[in-house]
């Protein structure tokens, strides 16, 4: 079968035109010491969906202009440095050697807005771009970002035929997904470009061993047939971020094996892939063609036992600050907030912060999330509310409307996301991803061509 087509991805923003039938609104907004760590400086128009209202695409949440230059002050913002973006990229880049960089964007790119990170990223230097869901990749090909891109968390309901046409390419780590492919191709003449996923041992998505070989065979007759081109071979580390764990290794000879395998069944992958940002940074021999950063690219540490993001050549990229919207005295022995967790010890001066569980502040940090006000850290004091929480600020001069700084780079001695990782028992990849809609994305370090 001739489709009389390019199969190149790189161009489909040229041609995916009508056939991007649905796109979703999301707001603008992670053991034994092993090898030596990487160390370096520091860096159109959419059809509507039959099923609803289309609003804008993702990240383009009409905050973030140039410089994120506004008329009024916002109670709360997120501000994102894209100059951050590109040169952590950069750095990335310089550590994968010979083989390319995706840059992952899903999740609206960590809560970073995922149009302008993927321009950015594109700037510094990746030449693919990865998401988790077919939607969050016909987001960004309705915003006119060009390049390889990626989608890998995809279901039979999912919009296959509107994938296909506008060239995004799909993992397939069973045979339905093949069948889908192959269904999509047809509808839309135009042949699917696959990766097969693997399992090696994360326990998660992919072809398990005792199915591989089946899931190879159906995607070889396919591509026989010319429905469908097999472009990657992938898998995912399970302990990346625990360099010299030994199950790394067992999982890179699971991933050559998958792959030789494939290429047995007479199948020529562009590439193979396995490494996430603590791979990338950690785990050389994991690189293989291409790598794929996630937290890395918004400048926080895979490794953050081993590492910090400077150690590691990486700037974050998101600061997360709010004025204060009350400033008051109260006598020792006041209560504070829901429950009465926290009493205070003396007379004081209580500060109230308007950002809550709501915007993305972890109620687990209650009594434990570490701010900057005036050059001072200081902790939440009592339990974090849905949309505020409360500091005790002691005899510090303080007035609504002063700065507070929850987390960023830690340029002025603030916390990092990290720390409120720490506080709230999880990992920087939620404490950025949950920063909510109502928190107004601003942006510094200009923007890359043609960004929104």
């Amino acid at each position: 079968m001739s489709f009389g087509m390019a199969h190149e991805a790189e161009k489909v923003e040229a041609e995916y035109g009508a056939a991007v039938t649905t796109v979703v609104d999301r707001h603008p907004l992670g053991e034994p010491a092993g090898p030596a760590l990487v160390a370096g400086p520091a860096p159109s128009a959419v059809p509507a969906p039959a099923t609803g209202s289309v609003a804008r695409p993702q990240g383009q949440d009409g905050q973030c202009g140039q410089d994120g230059q506004q008329a009024v002050t916002p109670h709360a913002q997120a501000r994102i440095d894209l100059a951050a973006i590109r040169a952590n990229v950069s750095r990335l880049c310089d550590t994968a050697g010979s083989a390319e960089v995706m840059a992952v964007v899903k999740a609206d790119a960590y809560g970073h807005g995922a149009v302008r990170v993927a321009r950015a990223a594109l700037a510094g230097g990746a030449t693919w771009l990865g998401v988790a869901g077919m939607r969050e990749a016909l987001a960004l090909r309705a915003a006119g970002v060009p390049g390889r891109l990626l989608a890998w968390l995809l279901t039979p309901g999912d919009d296959w035929n509107a994938a296909v046409a506008a060239g995004v390419e799909l993992s397939a780590g069973a045979p339905w997904a093949v069948r889908a492919a192959v269904r999509a191709a047809q509808a839309v003449d135009r042949p699917a470009l696959l990766h097969l996923e693997a399992e090696t041992g994360l326990g998660r998505g992919g072809a398990a061993a005792g199915d591989w070989q089946t899931l190879v065979d159906s995607a070889a007759a396919a591509e026989a047939a010319g429905y469908l081109r097999v472009v990657g071979v992938w898998s995912h580390l399970a302990r990346a971020d625990e360099p010299g764990h030994p199950s790394c290794e067992r999982q890179l000879e699971n991933f050559r094996s998958a792959a030789g395998i494939a290429r047995r069944a007479g199948l020529a992958p562009d590439v193979l892939h396995l490494s996430n940002s603590a791979a990338t940074l950690t785990l050389p021999e994991a690189h293989f063609d291409l790598v794929r950063p996630g937290l890395a690219v918004y400048g926080l540490s895979p490794v953050p036992d081993l590492a910090g993001p400077s150690e590691l050549g990486l700037r974050p990229a998101m600061t997360l600050t709010a004025r204060l919207a009350s400033v008051k005295r109260v006598p020792a022995g006041q209560g504070v907030s829901y429950g009465h967790r926290y009493r205070t010890a003396r007379e004081t001066t209580l500060g109230l912060v308007p950002l809550g569980y709501a915007d993305g502040v972890p109620r687990h940090a209650s009594q434990a999330g570490p701010v900057l006000v005036a050059g001072r850290q200081h902790t939440v004091a009592g339990t974090v509310c849905m949309d505020q929480f409360v500091l005790d600020l002691g005899d510090a001069p303080a007035a609504p409307g002063d700065e507070v700084v929850l987390f960023g780079p830690g340029d002025r001695g603030e916390p990092g996301a990290e720390d409120w990782a720490r506080a709230a028992h999880t990992v920087s990849h939620e404490i950025v991803t949950r920063i909510g809609a109502r928190v107004p994305r601003t942006c510094t370090g200009g923007s890359a061509p043609g960004a929104p």
